[in-house]
């Protein structure tokens, strides 16, 4: 019973162990995958990260700080693109808002705008390309932190890949320490059968 039982538990490990291989075979393809798009799509747009030629100085110390380790690289992966988004674009976009959010200046521009002769005034034109501008911000902004999710979850998938290759490598191991157990346990059994004297 030992021999029997050595036996189905070492087949279960081995067809857990080949799950874990097309798991982590798939999982690797999505990193590869996810990290290709990624770095294909960012690099279509062709942004530098700032230096302090184009106004990395001129930033408050905690986003220069952010900012300075990718200065003058190509935009090309997630962690950059958070670092473009939350310290350099949100950074101008409160700067020329004074801290509003592109849902108040646009609140703000319906509220004191709507009348078409007022909308011709400086000040609704202003507070108009500031909406526009507020608008572009966060679009871009958006476009860069889905980009840097997106980039997360395929580092997360390489993790796992590698995760699951360990796990089935050892279980592999695990299951020949089981054949080689139920193959002993066997032997044991039969030796123990044979009746006295068959032995010379």
């Amino acid at each position: 019973m030992r021999a029997t039982f050595d036996k189905v538990i070492s087949w279960a490990g081995v067809l857990l162990a080949v799950v874990l291989l097309v798991a982590g075979g798939l999982l690797t393809w999505a990193s590869s995958f996810i990290g290709s798009q990624v770095h294909d799509q960012f690099a279509s747009q062709h942004i530098t990260m700032p230096t302090s030629q184009t106004g990395l100085t001129d930033l408050p110390a905690a986003d220069r700080a952010a900012l300075a380790k990718y200065a003058g690289q190509q935009l090309t992966t997630g962690p950059q693109a958070k670092a473009y988004a939350n310290h350099y674009i949100r950074v101008h976009m409160n700067e020329a808002s004074g801290g509003q959010t592109y849902s108040e200046v646009s609140g703000q521009y319906l509220q004191q705008c709507s009348d078409p002769a007022k909308a011709a005034t400086a000040t609704c034109q202003k507070l108009e390309g500031l909406r526009q501008t507020m608008f572009m911000g966060d679009t871009l902004r958006g476009l860069l932190l889905y980009g840097y999710a997106f980039a997360t979850v395929g580092t997360i998938a390489g993790y796992a890949a590698i995760v699951a290759f360990a796990a089935a490598v050892l279980l592999f191991v695990l299951v020949g320490f089981g054949f080689w157990h139920s193959r002993r346990t066997g032997h044991s059994v039969v030796a123990e059968g044979q009746p006295v004297g068959t032995h010379v």
